[in-house]
């Protein structure tokens, strides 16, 4: 098993592993892209969210894009909008579970009985700071309906927790006085690299939750499933 001398080392050697579990789902499900409801599968049967929401969310994304995809999603019937806030129809829903059902048929077919790191990916979630204003106040908790299988749960609690990493990289590079454009432009060198550190001891709190082992175990069992 890997040794990592400290925390913020373990939330950067972490962030590569959860990014490659994610990606390998979307890959292996197969699905045609369904716009914002592929990453909000997991919110909107929860609670609504509002445009503001969505612009943190993909605060580094095209607003063109964005609204041309909730104004399909909006035509389609899946959302419906009453002053900025945009709930679920009982047609997006049923979408919703479409998409939970291609995941569940993708890590059955890809993964072993992954109930362990499901679990503690949902002990480091719990944990993890959601301030207002924030992605993983918008992102989290996931919603996990009774049945769910261990591999949706641990797909989605990744997802959500991915989230996390991402304010914590806002308040870094925040700290340094940049905007996200700017983030985004940013070459290699000592500014990235305080940037990069920053992202790492915020994004290493939650992890203490863990014991030492069980996170050691934790990145063995997602590697495994890169």
């Amino acid at each position: 098993m890997p040794k990592f001398p400290d925390l913020p080392s373990f939330a950067a050697a972490m962030a590569p592993v959860i990014d490659a579990v994610h990606v390998n789902v979307h890959a292996s499900a197969r699905r045609p892209p369904d716009g914002l409801l592929n990453d909000l599968r997991y919110v909107l049967p929860l609670r609504p969210v509002t445009r503001d929401d969505l612009a943190t969310v993909y605060r580094y994304g095209d607003a063109d894009e964005r609204e041309r995809d909730l104004r399909a999603h909006l035509h389609e019937g899946a959302l419906t909008e009453q002053d900025g806030v945009l709930r679920l129809t009982g047609q997006g829903l049923a979408a919703v579970h479409d998409l939970y059902a291609a995941h569940s048929a993708a890590v059955t077919r890809i993964w072993p009985d992954v109930t362990g790191p499901a679990t503690l990916v949902g002990r480091v979630l719990d944990e993890a700071r959601r301030d207002p204003g924030g992605a993983l106040a918008v992102m989290a908790p996931p919603y996990e309906p009774d049945g769910t299988p261990p591999g949706v749960l641990l797909f989605n609690r990744l997802a959500a927790l991915r989230y996390h990493r991402a304010d914590c990289h806002a308040a870094s590079w925040q700290a340094e006085g940049l905007t996200a454009a700017e983030i985004v432009a940013l070459r290699p060198g000592p500014l990235r690299d305080r940037v990069e550190s920053g992202t790492n001891r915020r994004a290493a709190r939650p992890y203490a939750t863990l014991t030492e082992q069980e996170r050691a175990t934790l990145y063995d069992d997602l590697l495994n499933l890169v």
